[in-house]
């Protein structure tokens, strides 16, 4: 299985992520309850997904890897492109969907989210912070 498709494989397994192509179809978009939480597009045979995240965290994040951007077509504070360029560890990314996720969990209504907490455990829809447990 291919970085992509492990990528891929782990969005997918968020509790009730959803895909679609909004943007057409080269933009890959994953939402949770209408709001989106990645987006995978292909520039000159480079994969990248967007990813929401806490705004001094993608400062932090661009700072220390290479492939982590500002967000293209994306407002830049809340959204870091990654590069899927092999330059990161599966887990980190991953750990960075995560996040992802949580940033958009946190912005649903009280309703939405006490639904996803009545059906999924904490694991199911934030992730763990050791991957090497998970």
């Amino acid at each position: 299985m291919s970085f992509y498709e492990a990528l891929i494989e782990y969005v997918e397994s968020k509790p009730e992520a959803v895909s679609e192509y909004p943007f057409g179809p080269d933009a890959l978009v994953y939402k949770v309850h209408g709001k989106m939480f990645a987006l995978f597009t292909e520039v000159d045979g480079c994969v990248r997904v967007n990813l929401k995240c806490e705004p001094n965290h993608a400062i932090e994040l661009r700072s220390i890897f290479d492939a982590v951007k500002p967000g293209y077509h994306m407002n830049k504070k809340h959204w870091n492109s990654v590069f899927l360029d092999g330059s990161l560890p599966i887990g980190e990314v991953s750990r960075m969907v995560d996040h992802s996720y949580e940033m958009v969990f946190q912005g649903l209504t009280k309703r939405q989210k006490q639904n996803l907490m009545l059906r999924y455990d904490h694991c199911q829809l934030f992730g763990t912070t050791d991957k090497t447990n998970a």
